[in-house]
C-alpha cells in the first residue's frame, strides 16, 4: 500500500473556502471512484486555523501516479493558487 500526507498551509482565513470548493467540486468522490484508490480524505488541523491534512491510500504508486492525469485534477492547481500559501508532502510505503 501507497500512502501520501499532504499538508495544506491556507492563506490566512482561507481554510474553509478551499474546503467548500474542494466538496463543491465533488473531487474527493471522483478520486474514491479512482481504480486503485483506497482512500482520500481531507482533516482539520486542530491548532492551527489555516491548515489541512490530505490523506491519500492508494495500492501502488503507480495508481497515484495515474490519478495525477485525470481530468477532475485539472482545477485543483487553480484552487490552490488562490488559497494555499504552502505545501508540503511526505510519501510512505507499507
Amino acid at each position: 500500500m501507497y500512502h501520501i500526507y499532504v499538508t495544506y498551509t491556507a492563506k490566512p482565513g482561507t481554510r474553509e473556502e478551499f474546503l467548500e470548493q474542494i466538496a463543491a467540486l465533488g473531487l474527493r468522490q471522483a478520486v474514491l471512484a479512482e481504480e486503485g484508490c483506497l482512500g482520500y480524505d481531507y482533516y482539520r488541523a486542530v491548532d492551527n486555523p489555516d491548515q489541512v491534512l490530505l490523506v491519500e491510500r492508494w495500492e501502488s504508486p503507480a495508481h497515484q501516479q495515474a490519478h495525477l492525469n485525470q481530468p477532475h485534477m485539472q482545477a485543483l492547481p487553480g484552487l490552490k493558487e488562490r488559497y494555499i500559501l504552502d505545501t508540503s508532502l511526505e510519501r510512505y510505503e507499507l
